[in-house]
């Protein structure tokens, strides 16, 4: 089954749904800032887009410039942060399996798809 991690409110995270629709598979819609995942589950989306957790971080945010950006956070400071703060995990998020890929741009979803 296809996951996406989503938010509605980004245009990124839209084009990223429409991919997905478009493409007539079935997949599954996780609206990560309601739904947020837990430190396990965060873990593991690390792991299939095979980053480190700092490459997951939207460093653009307020909230990472007001409390982070000046830290030196571990990996497990960095998921604990995203779990606390989900605006701060970049968006979408498209798993398939045991692979992953972020979705900017929205080409990036073609080859998890294939």
């Amino acid at each position: 089954m296809i996951k996406i991690y989503h938010n509605s409110r980004c245009s990124k995270s839209r084009e990223g749904l429409k991919v997905l629709e478009d493409s007539g598979k079935k997949f599954e819609v996780v609206k990560y800032l309601e739904d947020i995942p837990t430190k396990e589950e965060l873990r593991n989306v690390i792991s299939c887009l095979d980053i480190k957790p700092i490459n997951l971080v939207r460093k653009s945010e307020a909230i990472w410039k007001e409390n982070f950006k000046n830290l030196s956070l571990s990996d497990e400071e960095l998921i604990d942060a995203m779990i606390t703060y989900p605006k701060l995990i970049e968006r979408p998020i498209i798993i398939k399996g045991n692979r992953a890929v972020i979705g900017r741009p929205a080409s990036n979803i073609d080859a998890l798809l294939k």
